[in-house]
């Protein structure tokens, strides 16, 4: 029947969320929205290329998800300034082996397998096809004062969505003369139109919403649920752990060495920030604490590094299909100062638990020169996490 590439545009800004990440790195249903959109069209044989279309700004953190997700075989490549020339990237990313071109916004998760194959289907026969559904509301057309010059007939309007599908050479000639004529469009069609080819309209869903508010997230979410019996399950944890200052050992918190004279003293590295984290991990999960998963009397774990150790919690959790949503971390010592080591546990501690670094939030604290922590005794930390879980 001819094989398939798949371009899935991720390329937006998103502002209308009113979030500072891109809208399609956001859960729904406790699986990011990007994820989603790719999911729905990896799922056929026929589909032998996907490239997804990024920000630059975005281009590592949706590498990672990918590979989190385990994603294979698709390509990431770097978006241009308007949707048009995103696409324009996406469809130079194919090789000579795709026959037919999907085009697709990763902001439009809920888009149905039917649909995809009946557009798989039709595309054979017109060359160029799009998804879209009848307009339900009477549209007016109005002057630049917002005055109606016209009433269209309802009957003769669709709304067009995407997947947007075409013959490779097609396309491309679509995409060749926009760039030598200067044309713009808003969507793929429009191009292919002023070829003077007929684009073919097929029936989509009206669940196939473009996911642009937060009002349209709550609405997707909702249609999961009803639909698909299923939804996410949220579940918090509280960690804490503390560790004895001692000279001859390094001083690491959260996988980062600080410059002191002291460390902490312990049957791993005691990076007691690590520890606290883990706890809630896993208490999060219900899986017990550290102590049951890394006792200190096993010496497979004599001096070993705590980031190696959350790692493992992160594959436990993840074989349960488990999902770090937000982390919050206190660290509690009268010294070493940590406000220069911040940043880079961030960076640290997200790169492993595999979230951006927005939602791991870490503090240090002092206790006013009270208690063991406030005669440089010891250090302390509490962490706090939130997990999700699709079901």
């Amino acid at each position: 029947m001819g094989q398939a590439g798949v371009i899935i545009a991720a390329a937006g800004s998103g502002t209308r969320m009113g979030q500072d990440v891109n809208k399609v790195l956001l859960p729904l249903c406790g699986i990011p929205i990007l994820i989603r959109s790719i999911k729905a069209f990896a799922q056929f044989p026929w589909v032998r290329e996907l490239v997804v279309v990024v920000r630059r700004e975005d281009y590592n953190q949706i590498a990672e998800l990918m590979q989190q997700w385990q994603i294979a075989g698709a390509k990431v490549v770097i978006g241009g300034s308007r949707r048009q020339d995103s696409v324009a990237a996406g469809i130079n990313a194919l090789s000579e082996r795709v026959d037919w071109v999907f085009i697709h916004d990763a902001a439009r998760p809920l888009i149905a397998a039917d649909t995809i194959v009946a557009a798989y289907q039709q595309v054979k026969q017109y060359r160029a096809v799009a998804v879209a559904v009848p307009v339900k509301d009477t549209i007016k057309v109005v002057d630049a004062e917002q005055m109606i010059i016209n009433t269209p007939p309802r009957e003769q309007l669709w709304a067009v969505q995407t997947p947007q599908v075409f013959s490779c050479e097609l396309i491309k000639k679509a995409y060749r003369e926009a760039e030598r004529q200067n044309w713009e469009a808003t969507d793929d069609c429009s191009l292919v139109e002023r070829l003077g080819v007929k684009v073919k309209l097929i029936h989509g869903a009206y669940s196939n919403l473009k996911i642009t508010t937060p009002e349209d997230l709550l609405t997707a979410a909702q249609y999961l649920q009803n639909t698909q019996g299923g939804g996410s399950m949220v579940r918090t944890g509280i960690g804490y752990d503390v560790h004895r200052l001692t000279a001859g050992r390094p001083l690491i918190l959260a996988g980062v060495e600080i410059d002191y004279h002291l460390g902490l003293a312990g049957h791993s590295d005691a990076d007691v920030a690590c520890h606290a984290l883990m706890d809630a991990l896993l208490g999060a999960a219900g899986l017990g604490d550290i102590g049951r998963h890394f006792p200190d009397t096993d010496p497979l774990y004599k001096d070993i590094s705590s980031i190696e150790l959350l790692k493992q919690v992160m594959e436990k959790l993840n074989q349960l299909g488990y999902r770090v949503h937000n982390a919050d971390l206190v660290i509690i010592a009268e010294r070493p100062k940590l406000a220069p080591y911040i940043d880079q546990m961030h960076t640290v501690l997200a790169e492993i638990i595999k979230i951006t670094k927005e939602q791991v939030n870490v503090k240090a604290t002092t206790t006013e020169g009270l208690g063991f922590c406030g005669r440089g005794e010891g250090i302390a930390a509490l962490a706090t996490v939130t997990l999700t879980k699709e079901f």
